[in-house]
């Protein structure tokens, strides 16, 4: 065998072992841990803070938040800075630096504080320095992750065709940069960092507003072409999900998102059923919207208003978004009326009370511990999802117990109080949303 050939084996020895351990680390299942903003885990955490006043700060951003998703106006004046309640780590560049950032099901692009900025926040861990990767690379005014921005979110640096992107908020908060490719990795069950080359991000220079010292950014995990699950759902099987401990205000507050084939609930566990629901596409392709039918009370069961309540059709266009990082959930305000006069009938042992703070709704007096709280059941096209009273109550002070859901005039929310202690699985290519309960802050 002359030289030449040699060399030529050699090199396409190297290329067939880096395939097979790229394809081996991506067909794997990723683990990734979420920690509560709020919990004794988060660079957050004020152990000075009462339960109480945890609450009343995510009641608070949860009405902020809701505002995103409204009808009534414009998209990007209803977008918030602190865009979700759980941080996640990834790494990006090479080699990689450490970011810290918001984990969001309702937003697309990602992005992150970059060097050399012209205007940062204070952030507590190191600013991505573009300048330092080999892998960074800008993309340039007429490319399709340009024009997958909206119109009044893109723009172009003409001088060096370098494609931008701008994002307002509704705090008057705002972020600018560049859109470019970079390597970002995950941890993987293997303790191995899994690379995605080639993955579109905004690199933020000129960022401002409220956005907090702990975090770097958002992580986009919107349905859009440019979120990150969108980008390397292929190489995962178009296939994650999460589990969110009801501890969040407690004594644990984490949870897990996990990327893969093996991701979604499959078979029962422990006797615990695996429901399943369609995803509803709307135009509006961000969300992850569902179709809910009707609630139960008790024996109670109240349909729910609008396009989901006659059960899925060609007209169904979707009633209700579930959103992660919207603590509180939210219904029509029309329904809530017999929704939340069925709950007062129903709990038996306790007198009607007032939420001191005067942000929820329906409360009661809880000093006897044994009162009788009804089971809440959601009735999403396909899945009657059984909601425990921890999920469907909180403990509002020592005395009083309050309903986790509250009345709105706008669009419907499914937050994540009723969506903890379950795992929640998306299935893009078959296009479904699964529940199956599971201790979360246990192993999974």
């Amino acid at each position: 065998m002359g030289t030449q050939s040699f060399i030529n084996c050699s090199l396409l020895a190297i290329i067939i072992t880096f395939l097979i351990s790229f394809y081996s680390a991506h067909s794997q299942d990723l683990t990734i841990k979420l920690i509560h903003r709020d919990s004794p885990h988060s660079p957050l955490y004020n152990p000075l803070h009462t339960v109480s006043d945890r609450l009343n700060a995510a009641f608070l951003r949860s009405i902020s938040r809701s505002r995103r998703f409204s009808t009534k106006t414009d998209l990007q004046s209803g977008l918030i800075a602190n865009g979700g309640e759980y941080f996640m780590s990834i790494s990006i560049g090479t080699p990689p630096t450490k970011v810290l950032a918001i984990a969001d099901t309702a937003s697309d692009l990602t992005w992150i504080q970059c060097k050399p900025c012209e205007h940062c926040y204070e952030q507590n861990g190191p600013i991505f320095d573009k300048t330092h990767s080999s892998t960074y690379k800008t993309e340039p005014c007429d490319s399709k992750p340009c024009n997958a921005l909206a119109k009044k979110e893109q723009g172009c640096d003409q001088s060096r065709n370098i494609c931008k992107y701008r994002y307002g908020y509704a705090d008057n908060s705002s972020t600018e940069g560049h859109i470019a490719t970079e390597t970002i990795y995950f941890d993987s069950s293997s303790g191995s960092p899994v690379p995605f080359p080639g993955t579109v991000f905004g690199c933020g220079y000129n960022n401002s507003g409220t956005f907090d010292r702990t975090g770097s950014g958002i992580i986009g995990l919107g349905r859009g072409p440019l979120s990150l699950f969108s980008q390397i759902g292929s190489s995962v099987g178009k296939k994650f999900s999460y589990c969110l401990s009801n501890t969040s205000y407690t004594t644990n507050g984490t949870g897990v998102i996990k990327l893969g084939t093996n991701s979604i609930p499959s078979n029962p566990s422990k006797g615990s059923a695996v429901l399943t629901t369609p995803l509803i596409y709307k135009p509006q392709n961000t969300y992850y919207y569902l179709n809910l039918e009707a609630i139960t009370v008790g024996k109670t069961k109240i349909p729910y208003p609008g396009e989901g309540g006659g059960g899925l059709n060609e007209k169904t266009t979707g009633n209700i978004i579930i959103d992660s990082g919207t603590t509180f959930t939210f219904l029509e305000s029309g329904f809530y009326n017999d929704f939340g006069a069925a709950v007062e009938a129903s709990v038996t042992g306790a007198k009607r009370a007032s939420d001191p703070q005067g942000m929820l709704t329906n409360c009661f007096k809880a000093e006897d511990k044994n009162i009788g709280l009804p089971e809440i059941t959601m009735h999403f096209t396909g899945a009657d999802v059984k909601l425990s009273p921890t999920n469907a109550f909180l403990k509002r002070t020592e005395e009083i117990v309050c309903l986790s859901m509250v009345p709105t005039t706008d669009v419907a929310v499914y937050g994540n109080l009723v969506q903890a202690e379950f795992l929640v699985g998306y299935d893009l290519e078959a296009k479904t949303l699964s529940f199956q309960t599971i201790d979360c802050s246990g192993s999974l």
